[in-house]
């Protein structure tokens, strides 16, 4: 394997792999949450968390690991993050209990958060820039096909294995990574010293940490003041946070404001808020849709979503190659056009009772649309970085974006609640003639106070069970109205939800059009090439510190 060493396209590919496994990680839990429920006996809370905890730990720790790639080698933090990750995934495939789970999930986070940033900056540090677009262009193949194949590529490991295969599975892959990584990447050579930023770090996770918390949490506590005590020292600490960079600019920062000069960076990685809110709000009411209501298996649920990651594929190749060429301004438009046109399609045509042949259509064009999206702001977020950068601004993007994860997960949830409460009242009074007198009243309270546990879990009827001592006919009859009311309700409530992001999306729409088209080849702020730039940051430093 030494004839690889230092071969950019299988570092591509090697990095690909370790990308790929933490996107996945983020999205293929979801399905498996109604057998994870039985096995490990857990609340509907706790697999919630199972949830979160990756989100959280990934999102808290992303700038830090970003500038630690740049500080202390990416290569390094590469192999880290990958050792770690994979060893939180057997913990996670073994674990016998919901809080061994979470915590094992927690600590995948952190190992994801360490490795992911590295990939970004690693691919623009290794390929020329003739080269770039079409890497990035596999990169963003591999983001829109991880983001997406979650679903369906658990629905076959649960249905066919157990769920606790949907991470045993990371194992083999992330030995195989970390072997090769120690074969083929090149170790870094660097000729100054730096620091490390333990103030800003401390600042900077312990604000995310506090942002994140408050908005998983916020739906749960009915957003009370120890939530909103939560959010608002999440704001205290992050001004802190900007007031200390801003005396830290000349010593190397954790995030060096210089990034955001770039109107393209500041814009793009807001489009990538916008992005992540969307896959969110569009996956999480759905694979309940198809479970809950439509009453698909998880094999059959992930199916109806593969037309969606085939989508993703056919267009994120070529829309990374023409982005790098003359620019992903429009190609971000049409994308983002077509991701929220799909979401609203679905929304527009949904009812209970669907054939899985009616979501082709918008699911194609949902994963046409992603596909533009990955890649073009991949090249746009990195096109002006210099290279002593690209980790500090890896990390930066790939948080935000994670912020816009947890924020879509507690408000997409917060909206779906509020509407489902009112849809499963409204409903089960319409269809209560249908229940026979001695029983109308109990069904009316369970849909008046049931609507949280119904809202997230349940088969299709929302999980009644049918009356103690009621004859068969009259117990057919009451699931069937359950069935009904659930289905409808979940409809109903799901079609306002849906709008959310498609609001998100739009918004990122306009904001595309303020980006700068390039008038030419990639450059950085310098105008000098890559390795020039690097030396003039050297010397300038090296006279600083003599």
């Amino acid at each position: 394997m030494n004839k690889w060493r230092g071969n950019p396209w299988v570092i591509l590919v090697i990095l690909s792999f370790g990308f790929f496994m933490t996107l996945l990680d983020l999205t293929i839990v979801n399905i498996a949450i109604p057998d994870m429920v039985d096995s490990l006996d857990a609340s509907l809370d706790q697999i919630l968390w199972v949830v979160n905890a990756y989100t959280l730990g990934l999102a808290v720790l992303l700038i830090t690991a970003g500038r630690l790639g740049d500080l202390r080698g990416k290569k390094t933090l590469f192999m880290a993050g990958v050792s770690l990750f994979t060893a939180a995934s057997l913990a996670c495939g073994l674990a016998q209990s919901p809080g061994q789970l979470i915590a094992f999930r927690a600590v995948q986070g952190v190992g994801a958060a360490l490795l992911l940033p590295q990939t970004l900056s690693m691919i623009v540090d290794v390929f020329p820039e003739e080269r770039r677009g079409v890497a990035l262009g596999i990169w963003g193949t591999v983001a829109g096909l991880a983001s997406v194949a979650g679903p369906s590529l658990g629905g076959l490991l649960v249905t066919k294995l157990d769920w606790r295969w949907i991470f045993v599975i990371n194992v083999p892959i992330g030995v195989a990574v970390v072997a090769a990584s120690a074969v083929v990447m090149p170790n870094a050579t660097r000729a100054v010293r730096h620091r490390f930023d333990v103030p800003g770090v401390l600042l900077a996770t312990a604000a995310l940490f506090l942002l994140a918390f408050g908005l998983i949490e916020g739906q749960k506590y009915d957003w009370d003041a120890a939530i909103w005590a939560t959010l608002a020292g999440a704001a205290v600490l992050l001004t802190v946070f900007l007031l200390y960079q801003r005396g830290q600019q000349d010593n190397e920062p954790l995030v060096p404001f210089e990034l955001f000069k770039d109107r393209n960076f500041s814009v793009v990685n807001f489009v990538g808020v916008a992005v992540s809110f969307g896959i969110v709000g569009l996956i999480l009411p759905l694979t309940i849709y198809l479970q809950s209501v439509l009453g698909f298996s998880a094999l059959k649920a992930g199916g109806v979503l593969v037309p969606m990651a085939v989508g993703s594929i056919i267009t994120a190749g070529p829309s990374g190659v023409v982005a790098d060429k003359i620019g992903g301004k429009y190609i971000l438009v049409a994308g983002l056009l077509a991701f929220g046109g799909g979401i609203g399609w679905i929304a527009a045509t949904a009812k209970p009772g669907e054939s899985w042949t009616g979501l082709v259509a918008p699911v194609v064009l949902i994963g046409l649309g992603m596909g533009c999206t990955f890649t073009p702001m991949a090249t746009e977020v990195m096109r002006n970085v210099p290279p002593r950068l690209t980790g500090a601004a890896s990390g930066v993007n790939n948080a935000l974006r994670q912020v816009g994860s947890v924020l879509a997960g507690a408000v997409i949830g917060a909206v779906l609640q509020s509407q489902l409460v009112s849809a499963l009242r409204d409903q089960a009074r319409q269809r209560a003639g249908a229940v026979p007198a001695g029983y109308r009243e109990r069904f009316l309270h369970t849909f008046d106070e049931a609507g949280k546990h119904l809202a997230v879990g349940g088969r299709s009827g929302g999980g009644m069970q049918p009356p103690k001592g009621a004859s068969p006919d009259v117990a057919h009859r009451v699931q069937d109205a359950a069935a009904a009311v659930f289905g409808h309700g979940f409809v109903h409530a799901m079609k306002p939800t849906m709008l959310v992001p498609v609001g998100v999306l739009l918004v990122g729409v306009v904001a595309c059009l303020s980006i700068v088209s390039p008038r030419g080849p990639a450059a950085n702020p310098h105008g000098l090439p890559a390795a020039a730039d690097d030396a003039l940051v050297s010397a300038r430093t090296e006279a600083k510190e003599s």
